[in-house]
């Protein structure tokens, strides 16, 4: 549905790995090697692997919110694998948190919280019981690809909103993609004007914490208040639900056949079928 009010906001605060980024697909290329190598029929089926995915997924952001998301990846691949071979799980070890300096879209730096003992960046596993393809498997979120669509609709909707990102991952995981949807496509260049992390704020949504956190920013930062603020995600579980419980009004972008996070009955003010169907009716309504 469309409806008149789009340009009464002032920033979108976007998701970006399922609403920007096709990370269902990222996510199923990079596990499949792995189901493959173990026998799984979860190898033939991207939706059963997606759906066991998120169940290990989801617990481990809910067990340790702390932990950077690349390990989060890495222990839920491990975890699977373990499921798959009919093996012990093992408890990620090493998850105290830690301040670190992670910088922010207006350059500043800021105390953030990480996980010690588990960097994916590491070349030997970081706990007992990841391996090397877990590891590699929690490193591949730059190789997640871009919806066709959501490059030029970024920069058109940066003609008229300030552009904010509320992930669940961590700055070096964001990194690369930053890099893509910014930078490679110069006839549809853009900036993010603020981008928060799960890093950030030592939770992972859909906890309220990370969206006051990012309304905190936002307000400090551009001047904007609730009501300025357009939730535009592709998440009823984790964008849209939490949304609901503050009184922040959402922008759903259904990306179609979307099966992760899909199963909350969070409401929405406006749906749209991909990012640049948003753009065309932003930009109808900035000209009526």
């Amino acid at each position: 549905m469309s409806a008149p009010g789009l340009t009464q906001f002032k920033v979108l605060l976007f998701d970006v790995y399922a609403t920007l980024v096709d990370w269902e697909t990222g996510i199923f290329e990079a596990m499949k090697p792995m189901l493959v190598r173990v026998g799984s029929p979860l190898a033939e089926s991207k939706r059963d692997t997606l759906l066991a995915f998120e169940s290990v997924e989801v617990d481990l952001q809910a067990k340790y919110p702390t932990m950077l998301y690349s390990d989060i990846l890495a222990h839920t691949h491990a975890e699977l694998k373990r499921r798959l071979s009919n093996k012990p799980s093992i408890a990620p070890q090493g998850t105290a948190a830690a301040p670190v300096e992670a910088s922010q879209a207006d350059g500043t730096s800021s105390t953030t919280l990480a996980a010690t003992g588990t960097s994916a960046s590491a070349d030997a596993p970081a706990t007992p019981g990841l391996e090397a393809d877990d590891i590699a498997f929690g490193k591949s979120i730059p190789q997640w690809p871009v919806f066709p669509d959501t490059i030029a609709a970024l920069a058109r909707l940066s003609q008229h909103y300030k552009l904010a990102v509320l992930s669940n991952v961590d700055h070096p995981s964001f990194a690369a993609t930053r890099a893509i949807l910014e930078r490679s496509d110069p006839a549809h260049a853009f900036a993010f004007d603020a981008v928060f992390t799960a890093q950030d704020i030592g939770s992972y949504k859909p906890d309220p914490a990370n969206f006051e956190y990012a309304l905190k920013r936002l307000g400090e930062m551009f001047g904007a208040k609730k009501e300025d603020v357009l939730i535009t995600a592709a998440s009823l579980h984790h964008d849209h639900a939490p949304a609901n419980k503050l009184g922040i009004k959402g922008a759903y972008i259904a990306r179609q056949g979307a099966v992760m996070s899909q199963s909350s009955p969070a409401k929405y003010d406006w749906k749209f079928n991909t990012l640049g169907e948003m753009a065309d009716e932003v930009e109808r309504q900035a000209q009526a």
